[in-house]
């Protein structure tokens, strides 16, 4: 991925990850979110695109993390796409590899991902790939609107 190709990122994953339709997910899709992984993990994200046309079509945005007090590197795919136009010709399974061997070459470990529980297909997408080894996770949300209003302080604003 190059500084030239986050506007096309941006993009697609705008498209992708619609607040309306993933109402729970826990981070949210926006410019900030691609800007911080180019800056801080540029060597772990990337592009898919067309041949000779240089449209982005998917994109890969990893980072690689050490915990304290542990030998081990992690590897963690934050976030993938792929236009819906590209499904099912191999875009994923390509920037999943690629996310691999540049994981390996860095002496990662283990590689995560997480996904909901109920994207079906995104789970038998990570199995086919080789992930495992899944580990339930309780996610929690409350909707502030309906908390009592008398429970609410306002913030001054200047």
């Amino acid at each position: 991925m190059t500084l030239q190709d986050i506007p096309a990122v941006f993009e697609l994953g705008r498209k992708l990850f619609q607040a309306d339709r993933l109402p729970t997910l826990y981070r949210a899709w926006d410019d900030k979110e691609v800007i911080d992984a180019f800056n801080s993990s540029q060597d772990t994200c990337f592009v898919a695109e067309v041949k000779g046309t240089g449209q982005v079509v998917g994109f890969a945005l990893g980072r690689i993390m050490e915990k304290p007090q542990s030998a081990w590197r992690y590897g963690w795919l934050e976030w993938l796409g792929v236009d819906p136009a590209f499904k099912r010709r191999r875009v994923a399974t390509r920037l999943v590899k690629r996310l691999i061997q540049t994981f390996l070459e860095r002496d990662v470990r283990i590689m995560l991902v997480d996904t909901d529980e109920e994207n079906s297909e995104a789970i038998s997408f990570f199995r086919k790939v080789g992930f495992g080894q899944e580990v339930k996770h309780v996610y929690m949300s409350m909707n502030l609107d309906d908390y009592p209003k008398q429970g609410r302080k306002r913030s001054k604003t200047t």
